[in-house]
């Protein structure tokens, strides 16, 4: 990080603003983490967390109070972000209009984003040139009480997808459940998976 409080990423030059802001208090013996320390991390983890971002429609949740304070989700790109940071076009269903939504694909968009007070990405389940037809299918776990009733669900659930020849593995979310994920080919859509994923979960649950 240069003087002027711009960092060099890749070919990019981004420029970062108040980097001692404090996004996650300490708490629970764990230190405090400012918005520099978080824009450090992201581009650490980069080569691991663009696998699971790349080629996806994004919904941005940024707290630009920091964790302690209400943030909001952001779906449509706004104006102000740079030409060269990717995006899907995507139609509103409800309206026809079209929203443009961030694609991050590259380092130099995750650094931007983290400089955004963008904590958590909320990546699509499908591919942006095949925007209706998901390639993975996502079970979420939350317990009701101990973490021991979402372990249990998910070694039900593995047992059952990997019976119908999907190859699943496990999540830990950002709260306190787990997240089954499988794979998809992308031959069916929305739909067609949903009602699939309610059929497994009603049949699961009669098990």
């Amino acid at each position: 990080m240069t003087s002027d409080n711009r960092i060099k990423v890749g070919r990019r030059s981004i420029a970062v603003s108040s980097l001692d802001k404090l996004l996650f208090p300490a708490q629970g013996g764990a230190e405090a983490v400012t918005k520099g320390e978080l824009i450090e991390y992201y581009r650490q983890v980069a080569p691991i967390l663009l696998r699971y971002l790349k080629g996806r429609p994004l919904s941005l949740q940024r707290y630009p109070g920091g964790i302690a304070e209400q943030g909001f989700y952001q779906k449509e790109v706004p104006d102000y972000f740079p030409d060269w940071i990717d995006r899907a076009r995507i139609e509103v269903l409800e309206t026809g209009e079209i929203q443009e939504q961030v694609i991050c694909n590259d380092p130099a968009t995750l650094v931007y984003l983290a400089n955004q007070n963008t904590i958590t990405f909320h990546p699509w389940l499908s591919r942006a040139d095949r925007l209706y037809y998901p390639d993975k299918l996502i079970f979420d776990l939350d317990p009701p009480g101990e973490f021991e009733a979402a372990r249990q669900a998910a070694w039900l659930l593995r047992d059952l997808l990997t019976e119908l020849g999907l190859r699943p593995f496990v999540m830990t979310t950002g709260s306190r459940g787990l997240h089954v994920v499988a794979p998809l080919d992308r031959k069916a859509d929305f739909d067609a998976v949903r009602d699939f994923a309610r059929d497994l979960a009603v049949l699961l649950a009669r098990q």
